[in-house]
Parts: structure tokens; sequence; C-alpha cells
């Protein structure tokens, strides 16, 4: 199965050795009989058409859905589109609230604050601990969209939308050491110190990143009508 990615943000300079984001995403997966193509949406990079790929990724940003970049409104028609033809897509962070928005939700920067590092999500019924990093979120979800997932600081961490789409809120792709070098080069001056340590602290604690890649891998393959 092709998996195409959609690139809609770029690490840190002093952290770019880990490669692109869809190498992260590549790196989650693995093979799975999946294949990967990528195609760098921020750079003003588009697929031709939905079927370029048999499911879609969107990663994360550090970019707000609601920022107006040139690149925004044809990948929100295009999310659309992969809507309308059933071609499965999954989105993550920044992906999670840009479908969102595409389908009639919204999105803003939460009066709560960040939420930074390892978090315990319910999600379907089952518990994970999963890295996040995001102080935007879907504060209002598409009326199509089901709640999968939901803390008390993020009441739409993660949402279904028949069995067309599949997104969250937290970085599956994350490991801890990428957490790290976002709160040594990211977070310092922009989320409060506290907090950072917090993460700082959790940084040895397991994380559930496998079994996430396992629901993400079969959501893709799901047998569709």
């Amino acid at each position: 199965m092709k998996i195409g990615i959609l690139i809609t943000g770029h690490p840190p300079e002093e952290m770019s050795d880990g490669g692109r984001y869809d190498a992260y995403f590549a790196r989650l997966l693995g093979d799975r009989d999946f294949t990967y193509q990528a195609w760098s949406v921020v750079d003003g990079e588009m697929p031709q058409g939905v079927h370029d790929a048999e499911g879609w990724l969107i990663t994360g940003s550090r970019h707000g859905a609601y920022e107006p970049h040139p690149w925004i409104p044809p990948l929100e028609q295009f999310i659309r589109d992969c809507y309308a033809a059933h071609v499965p897509m999954i989105g993550v962070c920044f992906g999670h609230q840009v479908i969102a928005q595409a389908m009639g939700g919204k999105v803003e920067k939460f009066a709560g604050g960040w939420s930074v590092g390892r978090v315990v999500y319910p999600i379907e019924g089952q518990e994970y601990a999963i890295n996040a990093w995001h102080q935007d979120q879907v504060v209002e979800k598409p009326a199509m969209a089901q709640v999968i997932g939901a803390t008390d600081f993020c009441a739409n961490a993660a949402l279904l939308y028949d069995d067309r789409i599949w997104t969250i809120q937290p970085h599956p792709e994350y490991e801890s050491d990428f957490i790290g070098g976002l709160i040594r080069h990211r977070g310092k001056g922009v989320i409060p110190d506290a907090q950072l340590d917090s993460a700082t602290a959790a940084l040895t604690q397991p994380l559930d990143n496998h079994a996430i890649a396992a629901k993400m891998a079969a959501f893709f393959k799901k047998e569709r009508a």
C-alpha cells in the first residue's frame, strides 16, 4: 500500500539530522507492506490528485492552520477531495487541526496554554502515553466527526470521520529525544519554565508510540466498501 505523506513543516535546523518529518512517520509505521512518497506542501508541492497514493498522512507543523499561508487553502481542498473519494487519511497535530478546519471545525490558540511532553490520552477505550507539543487546538469539531479521544485539557484530542479520516493531536512520531530537543531549542522563553521542567522530568518514562502506529496501520488497511 502506498502512503502519501504531506509535509506541512520542517524540524528546527538544530534537529534536522533526523531528516524531514516524512522520515519520522516512515520509521514509526515501518514497512507493514507500506511504501512511502512525500510531498512538501509547506514548500508549495502538492500531489496531482487524491489517487496518487492509496492513503494519506498529514504531518505536524509550527504553523497555525488559521494562518494566511498560500499552501493551506489547496491543502484544505485536497482534504475534502480525499474525503469525497473515500481515500483514507490520517492527520497528526497540525494535520489533525487542518483537517478539522477543512471539514468545518474551528482551530485557535487555546486559552489554557500549552501541552508539552508525555501525556496519557484515553483513545477508543484504552489509554496511551504519547508526546504532545501544541498550543493550538481544535476547539469546535466538524459536525461529521466523532470524538474518540479527549482529556480535560484537550476536548478534541482524537477524531474519527466515519471510516475515511482518523486524526490525533499528539505526536506518536516523536520519541523522547526529539521532545528534549524541542524543549531546548523551541521551548525556552515561549513555554513556562515549570512546564518545561515537568516535561523534561518525564522524558525517561515509557511511551505507547508503537501501539498508536499499529492503530494507524490498521486504519489504513481497513476493508472499505
